[in-house]
């Protein structure tokens, strides 16, 4: 479930980093006052806390699934 929720908002943030550099639209700052603001601060922290989280995926053994 951690796993799941943890990419799920390194999805979200792929996507404002996506609009940002595309669009040069910053999101999450549009909804929470800029980037400054708080609610901007606690969302880009949870993001880059989950991105982490993410790195761990590559270092779990997790079993092969094969169907023939």
């Amino acid at each position: 479930m951690l796993d799941k929720l943890a990419l799920l908002l390194t999805i979200i943030g792929g996507i404002n980093w996506g609009s940002i550099g595309i669009f040069q639209y910053d999101l999450v700052a549009a909804i929470f006052g800029g980037q400054d603001a708080w609610g901007s601060r606690i969302v880009y922290t949870i993001v880059a806390l989950a991105a982490l989280w993410c790195i761990s995926l590559f270092f779990r053994d997790t079993p092969v699934t094969r169907e023939d």
